[in-house]
């Protein structure tokens, strides 16, 4: 069965580690700040200037000047810092950011990444995706693995214009957990109850499967 999108945060929180400067993109990723482990200790970075950035709040927690960089209302975690976007963008281009997880439309075997624009279509932008994929080593994508007609959304070369270059390393999605490395997908783990046999068939581009494929664990 394939994985909801809370489960995709659950298994993305898994590779939080004590002491990590995280930034979480819009969409799935934003989910990740609700599970994060209660034994380790990481802070939440946002484009618009929050550096400690909480869970979701309760109703009686909502603040409408609290959000985040997608416009969520969020909450600040003990030792926060509210700053400029200058400043945040300066921490992001500087390689301060330990761990980045972003949403994507189309990912390939080359890692480049295309998350910002469908021709025809209202998209919200760039945002600061183009910076983040470029200050960071680390990314983590997650996406639903194909399209809702069915089309595969990681392929030998994307079709849409990119966010960024040969910097994408690790992908999650509703099916599978997959690496990146030498001009292909390499499948490490799959959704609990999904064949090895459905993610071959719904993945494009170049697919390397080992002898053993662990279902995800979250």
């Amino acid at each position: 069965m394939a994985l909801s999108r809370e489960q995709i945060a659950i298994r993305v929180a898994r590779e939080l580690k004590d002491g990590f400067y995280v930034n979480l993109g819009i969409g799935i990723p934003t989910l990740v700040a609700n599970y994060i482990p209660d034994d380790i200790d990481v802070m939440l970075q946002s484009e618009n200037g929050l550096l400690g950035m909480g869970p979701f709040p309760a109703e009686d927690e909502v603040d409408a000047d609290m959000i985040n960089a997608g416009k969520q209302t969020v909450t600040a975690a003990t030792g926060a810092s509210i700053f400029s976007s200058a400043e945040s963008f300066a921490m992001i281009r500087g390689g301060h950011v330990d761990l980045t997880v972003l949403g994507a439309f189309e990912v390939d075997v080359l890692g480049n990444i295309a998350s910002w624009m469908i021709p025809g279509k209202l998209i919200k932008g760039m945002g600061g995706a183009m910076d983040l994929v470029a200050g960071a080593e680390n990314i983590i994508v997650t996406m639903t693995h194909a399209s809702k007609h069915g089309d595969s959304k990681l392929l030998d070369r994307c079709s849409l214009p990119l966010t960024g270059a040969a910097c994408i390393k690790k992908v999650l999605t509703d099916l599978a957990y997959l690496e990146i490395a030498d001009g292909a997908f390499i499948l490490r783990e799959r959704a609990p109850g999904v064949s090895v046999d459905e993610i071959i068939a719904k993945t494009a581009g170049k697919l390397i499967v080992p002898d053993y494929v662990p279902e995800i664990q979250y």
